[in-house]
């Protein structure tokens, strides 16, 4: 009797709701797949705390895929084979283009809310595309920071750039937004990931004239350029997109990290009730004092609410990728995130959520990331729709 009536209330729970998860959890672009991953359970506790979905519980799919593209490719292909309804991941560039076409052939959703190579969401045509992206795309970052390298006087740019899919998309966005101010590169040197020693390339770039070094890689590369230029007791600055906010970064360059000056969409300090509340529950939750990459785990967790969203306005519950793709096009109502405001952020024709006016300049600072201009941490006080 007994065991029937568990049966019988086993039978009746709702089917739980399936979304994919995929990233780097272990291996060396861990530290930033793990807030994303933090980021995206987090979000996922709440809706699941207030009912899920109608009654229905989110269950997350998570997939490791070692920022290896064959693995991430095989590991897309397993999440579509196991029935998610959507996907939230990717932190490496090169990663996620491998596996755009196992999401897109079918028709499933796919969030980014790490990985910023501007091919990602340009590679099929918006109309047709179900790849979004909640991450800066580095053809805002590069002009961003080009801006920003220039008002400070700095115009002889070496460029540094790894080998993989991210370096190389990332050069070239420097590289047009160089050309934008009709300038070019005095040097661009590029190296394969895992190199050790950079001192003949910054040699070639000091040679060069170079009074800044733009880097475009990840953050064990990005040490390796600090302290190549410390051993050559160069002192010109390191600027770059995101990455120079690691702490594969910061805690392998040590002293050579400071003062490197790097876009930001999120920079963890409680600036309103919203980020206060991201970042105190965090800290609860995962039991720590410091978010390793405070962007990957802000923008996971919105880019988990934006599905939360749009799922709740697919017609008649139909829970499939068509139905989600329009509705996460055409949301009906803003979501109040923790980086930003999204009012109408994706639409048919735009896949990417954020917009240059979103972006601040991060300095590293003891160790520390904190807004490189006063005027920017009071404008972060006012959160910036996109325009």
């Amino acid at each position: 009797m007994a065991l029937g009536l568990a049966a019988q209330a086993s039978a009746e729970q709702p089917v739980p709701i399936r979304i994919g998860v995929i990233g780097p959890f272990t291996g060396p672009s861990a530290d930033f797949g793990l807030p994303m991953l933090n980021g995206v359970k987090m979000a996922v506790d709440e809706i699941n705390a207030v009912g899920g979905y109608l009654g229905r519980s989110l269950e997350l799919v998570i997939k490791d895929d070692q920022a290896n593209p064959d693995t991430g490719r095989s590991q897309s292909q397993a999440l579509v084979n196991e029935k998610v309804v959507a996907t939230i991941g990717f932190c490496n560039t090169g990663v996620a283009m491998n596996s755009l076409a196992v999401f897109n052939d079918a028709k499933l959703p796919l969030i980014v809310p790490c990985a910023t190579g501007s091919p990602l969401t340009s590679t099929y045509p918006p109309a047709t595309s179900y790849v979004f992206r909640t991450s800066p795309k580095d053809s805002i970052q590069a002009p961003f920071v080009v801006d920003d390298l220039l008002a400070r006087g700095w115009k002889r740019v070496a460029v540094l750039h790894d080998s993989t899919g991210y370096g190389e998309a990332g050069a070239k966005d420097v590289e047009k937004a160089l050309a934008a101010k009709h300038l070019k590169p005095v040097y661009v040197g590029k190296f394969p990931l895992g190199v050790k020693d950079l001192t003949k390339e910054l040699s070639e770039a000091k040679a060069a004239g170079a009074d800044v070094i733009f880097s475009y890689t990840v953050g064990p590369e990005n040490a390796v350029i600090a302290r190549s230029r410390q051993a050559l007791n160069w002192k010109v600055p390191q600027v770059g997109a995101w990455t120079l906010s690691f702490p594969s970064f910061i805690e392998g360059a040590r002293e050579a990290s400071e003062g490197a000056l790097m876009a930001q969409s999120f920079i963890a300090e409680p600036s309103n009730e919203r980020r206060s509340s991201f970042l105190s529950n965090y800290a609860r939750k995962f039991n720590t004092r410091r978010i390793p990459v405070p962007m990957a785990a802000a923008q996971a967790y919105d880019a988990t609410y934006l599905l939360a969203h749009a799922m709740f306005n697919v017609p008649s519950g139909k829970l499939e990728g068509p139905f989600i793709k329009a509705a996460l096009e055409q949301p009906k109502r803003p979501y109040y995130g923790v980086v930003t405001t999204y009012d109408k952020s994706f639409s048919e024709n735009d896949k990417d959520a954020l917009s240059p006016n979103m972006l601040v300049m991060g300095v590293v600072r003891n160790g520390q990331i904190s807004f490189a201009y006063p005027e920017d941490a009071k404008r972060n006080l006012f959160v910036q729709r996109k325009q």
